[in-house]
């Protein structure tokens, strides 16, 4: 612990030198070795055995990244590293790398400047190295490349050193090709990265040693000598001449921002309040003795001092006993301890100033996402976009009664630490309602709230979420309300798929259009065909779905409005068909008749009139269903392709591409998540266990016909409502 408690002391000593700080994260596919290559920094700082290095996983701590041998939180850890005589700190958070744990990297995306792409030699650029880069560069994060398990192609595949460089330009090339596609435009000639210049390094994490071309020129080691050390298996000799943590951090320091530079592109880009404002201006400096400006981007769960909010310090000092808001909320947070990450444990401080990643307890009413200030007017920032969506859900309630209590604060517990869970209560039944990424992130869930929480829990099998959608345009439908004294008129129809992708893809709050969004929103609908006089009416966006006022001279409506988003937004999240989310409608207001006094135009009258017009509107048009979708990579010795290709056909999949390197093949498909359960185990009993394979999110894709009338009504039933859906004639006024 005293190694870990000076590496602090350093820390604190150099966080007034802003240039000297680099916030990064490491990311990548599932057990290309990220964590591995953490361990080397950390054991770099003095704060373990080098000789663990690589084995330890000290950044996976929890007890079931143990036992499963995967990264399921993002970790993060505070060191200090000299280089050139000069120290240097280094805030680094280890994140997942397998799809059902994204919502970790995208949260942590938020709170570095800088992230490290790890690359396994062998198997390539895979489906999560693409999403890692979109996710960095989406939040304006600087990406570098490490070139990972170099020593496996020399003593696995025995390449030669011709075809070894020769696999390292493809792995480069592929890497460019997907920063080139996502890139801002601002960084389109700076951000790619390029091996001269030393924004590239190769080695192997699990041996500790690492190469780049900079690092070359200055030792004298060539490609050669690299490829000669790992066939005599002389690594050990090999870490000494090039130890990872110094090549690795020679590429952080000199190709990733500091907090100075980064925060002048980074703040306009994730806030949207005034930049001459005293705020703007101090986060674009990021002055220590401006206001307080830290953004949430995770709460972890300690047994002790409850829930700890960790995340990036823009602006301003955090201080133990300082009081301060969470943005939305009416009262102060006092903060009750600061203190800096290292790895497993947390070392408490006085005081962290801007341009930190810190942990903060005291923060009760903070989520994930959250803006915390010292001023409660301040604007919040944008919310963090997310790659992929909850789409398995399990009901799961106390085995015994007397747990039911503690079962309701352990759900809003993990709701906080895990913004990618939804948690709700089926009224109906009673059970409670987890959501999740997968199966393997549901099963994870349970596994934490039967043995960190003590909280013995049944659970149903797991249930997909389907979203609901239009097959055709409707309307105008009629919606009155109770009291007969308002009617509202509106149409709908399928949104276009490219303008819905962009406004998912935006920023923008969701719910009703704030004033300040207004011209920003209409140019970018325009710009993606959307008909100008909708853009300029758009009033309520949620998820993929658009609301558009195009009535004229309506006396009263501007008075209803926030009503009429109301009425919106409950049936976005549970439309007319089945209960299900919606996706991808455009709604028409295209008229009115409101009773000009007040009393009659209250809450219990508009948004029942507003619903009922949008639901039979749906109904009318033609309510289908969406189901959602994964790709899936397998990848398996060649005379194994009948077996994995008939698994893959019995789950309603399709394949998509077919390839071939040596007695390897690798097949990509797409299939419906409903049919991917149990596939792991289906998968390894066909290829006797020697298929490796992962998925990536893939959407959603209309449900074929056939099944449509079945699975609405097993939801249905599920959900305590009546077997036959409705019809819009139900909601006729």
């Amino acid at each position: 612990m005293g190694r870990k408690e000076d590496n602090v002391k350093k820390a604190q000593a150099i966080m007034d030198r802003l240039t000297f700080i680099r916030n990064i994260d490491i990311a990548a596919h599932i057990d290309h070795g990220k964590t591995t290559l953490s361990d080397n920094l950390i054991a770099g700082a003095g704060m373990m055995s080098e000789d663990l290095a690589g084995k330890q996983l000290m950044l996976d701590f929890h007890e079931d990244e143990q036992e499963r041998g995967i990264t399921i939180d993002a970790a993060n850890v505070s060191m200090v590293h000299e280089m050139d005589n000069d120290e240097y700190l280094i805030n680094l958070i280890d994140t997942p790398g397998h799809v059902d744990f994204g919502g970790d990297v995208t949260r942590a995306m938020r709170a570095v400047d800088g992230c490290v792409i790890v690359v396994c030699a062998v198997e390539g650029v895979m489906p999560q190295t693409e999403t890692v880069v979109r996710q960095a560069l989406r939040e304006k994060v600087k990406p570098v490349l490490f070139i990972n398990k170099v020593d496996r192609l020399i003593n696995e595949l025995r390449v030669t050193p011709e075809e070894m460089q020769k696999r390292f330009v493809n792995i480069i090339k592929d890497v460019n090709i997907l920063i080139t596609k996502m890139v801002p435009d601002e960084f389109k000639n700076d951000w790619q990265v390029n091996v001269e210049e030393g924004a590239v390094a190769f080695g192997s994490a699990y041996h500790n040693w690492a190469i780049s071309v900079p690092y070359m020129k200055r030792s004298g080691i060539t490609f050669n000598d690299i490829y000669d050390h790992c066939a005599k298996e002389e690594q050990k000799a090999l870490a000494k001449k090039a130890p990872v943590h110094e090549v690795f951090l020679e590429m952080v320091i000199k190709h990733l921002p500091n907090p100075v530079d980064a925060q002048k592109y980074r703040i306009p880009h994730i806030w949207k309040g005034e930049i001459d404002s005293g705020e703007g201006k101090s986060m674009m400096n990021v002055d220590k003795n401006g206001p307080t400006v830290f953004m949430v981007t995770k709460i972890f769960m300690d047994p002790h001092a409850g829930e700890i909010a960790a995340g990036r310090l823009y602006s301003g000092s955090i201080v133990k006993g300082q009081e301060v808001f969470v943005a939305g909320m009416p009262k102060k947070n006092r903060i009750q301890q600061v203190s800096l990450f290292v790895g497993p444990d947390r070392i408490n401080v006085e005081k962290i100033i801007a341009g930190n990643i810190v942990a903060v307890a005291g923060l009760r009413d903070a989520v994930a996402g959250s803006t915390v200030t010292d001023d409660p007017e301040m604007e919040a920032f944008e919310r963090i976009i997310h790659v992929s969506e909850p789409v398995v859900t399990v009901a799961i309630e106390a085995k015994h009664v007397k747990d039911l209590p503690k079962l309701v604060e352990v759900l809003r517990k993990i709701g906080k630490a895990d913004p990618s869970i939804v948690v709700e209560i089926n009224q109906e039944t009673g059970e409670h309602l987890i959501s999740g990424m997968g199966e393997l992130h549901l099963e994870i869930t349970q596994d934490r709230i039967i043995k960190e929480h003590g909280v013995e829990v049944i659970s149903s099998k797991p249930i997909v979420v389907y979203r609901e959608t239009v097959g055709g345009a409707a309307g105008p439908f009629e919606g009155k309300s109770p009291n007969k004294h308002n009617r509202f008129y509106i149409e709908v129809e399928p949104l276009d798929p490219k303008i819905a992708q962009v406004i998912k893809d935006s920023s923008f709050q969701q719910g009703k259009v704030r004033p300040k969004d207004k011209s920003e929103l209409t140019q970018m609908l325009a710009q993606a065909g959307f008909d100008k006089v909708e853009s300029k009416g758009t009033f309520a966006l949620f998820g993929s779905n658009v609301f558009t006022d195009v009535t004229k001279g309506i006396q009263y409506l501007h008075e209803t409005r926030e009503l009429i988003v109301d009425a919106f937004l409950e049936v976005m999240k549970s439309g007319p068909l089945c209960d299900e989310p919606c996706m991808n409608v455009k709604l028409r207001l295209v008229d009115a008749k409101l009773h000009e006094d007040s009393i009659h135009r209250q809450y219990a009258q508009i948004v029942p009139a507003v619903r009922n017009a949008i639901y039979g509107a749906m109904l009318q048009a033609g309510t289908t269903l969406m189901e959602p979708k994964q790709k899936v990579f397998i990848n398996f010795p060649q005379e194994l392709m009948g077996g994995v290709s008939r698994e893959v056909q019995q789950r309603r999949g399709t394949v998509e591409d077919m390839t071939s390197e040596g007695d390897m093949s690798t097949l990509i498909s797409k299939a419906p998540v409903a049919e991917l359960f149990g596939f792991a185990g289906e998968i390894r009993s066909a290829t006797q266990g020697r298929a490796l394979w992962s998925t990536e999110h893939a959407g959603f894709d209309p449900l074929p016909k056939d099944l449509l009338y079945k699975i609405v009504k097993d939801i249905r039933t599920r959900k305590g409502l009546k077997p036959e859906p409705p019809s819009h004639n139900d909601y006729l006024s």
